[in-house]
């Protein structure tokens, strides 16, 4: 199939290069030129503007936020400026739900079929297929891109119009989150003690006190705790700190208060002004007990 994909951040570009190792032939536009490199490198092309990327029969866009959003779809020379009819967008950005709506409703006027899927994982599980996809949209065009979706991620769940997909998303990640920040608290108290925190994160996973992330990422995790460099970023403590920003934001919609949210981001804010925003996320656990000197 040939498929456009807009947005070549971290996870934009290990999914469009899970397609290319696919066969589809996937042709990537992005702001910053230099991070398509390695997609041209894999067999990949290069479209000029988000608009020459309607060529394609599907559109995929990963990007930052809302306002890059905004600009992707509407801006000069942005995707909903081309022909769109009898296109499939599939729209996979942590944003918004009202965002994801009214996009989803311009889309649509400009005759494409729309998905939201936005997806849980990071770099490595989008590399290599296994994310977790929370689609939402009319059953009829969920159905025509569970096919590109299914080579994506390891589960899809269909969780209704658009967007339940965004809301989903947020509602999921605010746990893992926030857990960064009650473990590095939890080893502030026992930190003391010695124990070596490769053996405390495995302690925890086996207890209530663990999350499902101890056990995925748990070496990582313990070397954060011990005051290391958990090394290059699968998912930055900046996007951390994003997508808690854009949780409070949603709960402001609904006329709701997140306080553990709205603490932990006060505490990641100061760990990204020391210095940690480009840093994988995981280094948040060993931020607090550090920063305390407990």
């Amino acid at each position: 199939m040939k498929i456009g994909f807009a947005g070549m951040g971290r996870m934009g570009a290990a999914m469009a290069l899970r397609l290319l190792d696919l066969g589809h032939e996937v042709t990537v536009w992005n702001r910053s030129a230099d991070k398509v490199a390695p997609i041209l490198e894999a067999g990949g092309a290069r479209a000029p503007t988000p608009a020459a990327l309607a060529e394609n029969e599907a559109i995929l866009t990963s990007l930052l936020d809302g306002a890059a959003l905004q600009a992707v779809y509407e801006g000069e020379s942005g995707l909903l400026s081309a022909d769109l009819k009898g296109r499939l967008v599939i729209e996979m950005s942590t944003v918004l739900s009202s965002q994801a709506r009214a996009l989803g409703e311009k889309v649509v006027a400009a005759g494409a079929a729309f998905v939201e899927c936005p997806v849980g994982g990071t770099v490595g599980p989008a590399r290599t297929g296994k994310l977790l996809g929370l689609a939402g949209g009319t059953p009829e065009d969920v159905a025509r891109a569970r096919p590109i979706l299914e080579q994506l991620c390891r589960r899809v769940e269909h969780v209704g119009p658009v967007g339940a997909g965004a809301a989903l998303k947020l509602a999921v990640n605010l746990p893992l989150l926030t857990y960064y920040q009650a473990l590095g608290e939890a080893y502030t108290l026992c930190r003391q003690t010695g124990l070596d925190p490769a053996w405390l994160v495995e302690l925890f996973a086996d207890t209530s006190g663990g999350s499902n992330i101890l056990k995925i990422r748990g070496a990582v995790i313990a070397q954060a705790l011990a005051g290391g460099d958990t090394g290059a970023a699968a998912f930055s403590v900046d996007g951390v700190r994003k997508d808690l920003r854009t949780m409070l934001a949603e709960a402001q919609t609904l006329g709701a208060e997140l306080p553990v949210t709205a603490a932990a981001l006060k505490v990641y804010d100061e760990a990204a002004q020391a210095g940690l925003g480009e840093k994988d996320g995981s280094m948040l656990a060993g931020f607090w007990p550090h920063k305390s000197g407990a």
